[in-house]
C-alpha cells in the first residue's frame, strides 16, 4: 500500500509534467558541424575523437521525420555507438520544406542534393569513396540516387526499413494505390503534405495504439525513467515534417499505382533507371516486426540490384526499435558496423 501510494504521488507529478510539457528531454545533442547546404538539405559531421581511419558512413534520413530519432539521448544514440566504433559520421538531412521546396521532386534529392552532399563528404573527409547508410525512405532514395549516378563516390551501400515493393504497404500509402485519397486532397497553401497530415498517415498504421499506449502510460507514469524515454519518443512520432507536393505526387504515381521499383526499372529525369546498375556492395536491413515497412516490401531489394555480394540482416525489432533500443544496441549497430568495416579500408 505505501509503495502503491508512493507511486501515485509520482504519478501526479510525472502527470502534469506530460500534460504540460515541462521538463522536456534534450535531443539530437551529440556535437555537429554542418559541412554543407543547398537549399534546405544539411549535412551535417559529428565530432569523434575515435576515428579510426575507415571509409566515412554517410547517413541518408528520410524527408518525411526528423533525423533526431538516430541521436536521441546520449545513452540511446545509434549515431554515438557508431561514433564509438571509429566510424567517421556524417547525416544527410534535408530539413523542413516550405512553399518554395513544393516543386521538388525525386530528381531533386537523388539527381541533384545527394550527388553534391556525398562528394562534399569526401572533401571534408579528405578521402576518394564514402560509405552510405540509408533509413526507411531516406534507404529508397539512396537506392535511387546510386542507381541513376552510378559515378557518385560510393564504396557500399546500406539500407534499413527501406521500401521497395509498395503494394506490401497499408494505411494511407494503401489508400493512395488504390485511388481512393489523391494527394491533392491533401497538400495545404504551401503546396506540400503538411506536418500533421504526414503523423496522421503513421497512426493510420496503427488505429489501436493510442488506446494501448494511454493504459500503458497509466502504469508506468510513476517511473522517471519511463517517464523520458515515454516524452523523447512521443515528442519525435509528433514531429514529423511537411512532403514536397510534387514528390509526393511521383511517389504516388510511380512508387505506388505503378510499383515501378519492385519491378527494378523507374522513369527518372527523362530517362529508365534501373536497380540493376547498382554494383556496390549492398546490405539491406529489415525489422521483422516493423508494421510501416514490413519485410516483404524490403526484400526485393537485394535480388534487383546487380552487385554478388548482396547481403540480408533480419532484426527482431519493430520499425524504430530497429535504430534504437535493446535490439539496436545488440544487434543492428553490430551487424552494420561489422558489414561495413569488412569492406572498408
Amino acid at each position: 500500500m505505501r509503495r502503491e501510494a508512493g507511486r501515485s504521488l509520482f504519478r501526479a507529478r510525472n502527470g502534469i509534467r506530460l500534460l504540460t510539457g515541462i521538463g522536456a528531454p534534450q535531443v539530437g545533442r551529440s556535437p555537429k558541424d554542418v559541412v554543407w547546404t543547398r537549399g534546405k538539405a544539411q549535412l551535417f559531421r559529428y565530432h569523434s575523437d575515435k576515428r579510426t581511419g575507415t571509409t566515412p558512413l554517410v547517413i541518408v534520413f528520410s524527408i518525411v521525420s526528423r533525423s533526431y530519432i538516430l541521436d536521441l539521448r546520449p545513452e540511446r544514440s545509434f549515431i554515438r555507438s557508431m561514433l564509438d566504433r571509429g566510424l567517421d559520421v556524417f547525416m544527410l538531412d534535408w530539413g523542413e520544406p516550405d512553399a518554395v521546396d513544393a516543386a521538388n521532386t525525386l530528381e531533386t534529392y537523388a539527381d541533384n542534393y545527394m550527388p553534391r552532399a556525398l562528394a562534399a563528404a569526401a572533401r571534408a573527409a579528405d578521402v576518394d569513396q564514402v560509405n552510405v547508410l540509408g533509413y526507411c525512405f531516406g534507404g529508397t532514395l539512396s537506392v535511387l540516387s546510386l542507381a541513376a549516378n552510378a559515378d557518385m563516390p560510393i564504396r557500399n551501400l546500406a539500407v534499413m526499413a527501406t521500401p521497395i515493393d509498395f503494394q506490401r504497404m497499408e494505411g494511407v500509402v494503401r489508400a493512395l494505390d488504390r485511388g481512393s485519397l489523391d494527394v491533392d486532397h491533401l497538400v495545404d497553401h504551401t503546396g506540400n503534405i503538411p506536418a500533421d497530415s504526414v503523423y496522421r498517415a503513421f497512426s493510420s498504421l496503427r488505429p489501436t495504439a493510442d488506446i494501448f499506449k494511454y493504459a500503458d502510460v497509466w502504469e508506468r507514469l510513476w517511473s522517471d525513467e519511463f517517464m523520458d524515454s515515454y516524452q523523447t519518443m512521443g515528442q519525435w512520432l509528433r514531429d514529423q515534417v511537411p512532403f514536397p507536393g510534387d514528390a509526393a505526387r511521383q511517389v504516388a504515381e510511380l512508387l505506388l499505382r505503378r510499383n515501378a521499383l519492385a519491378g527494378g526499372t523507374i522513369p527518372l529525369g527523362g530517362r529508365d533507371v534501373q536497380l540493376a546498375d547498382i554494383k556496390v556492395p549492398l546490405l539491406n536491413v529489415m525489422a521483422e516486426a516493423d508494421h510501416m515497412v514490413p519485410p516483404l516490401a524490403s526484400e526485393p531489394l537485394t535480388k534487383l540490384v546487380g552487385t554478388e555480394d548482396a547481403t540480408e540482416l533480419r532484426i527482431p525489432a519493430g520499425h524504430v526499435g530497429l535504430v534504437m533500443g535493446r535490439s539496436a544496441s545488440q544487434t543492428t549497430i553490430p551487424g552494420i558496423a561489422d558489414w561495413l568495416e569488412a569492406r572498408s579500408v
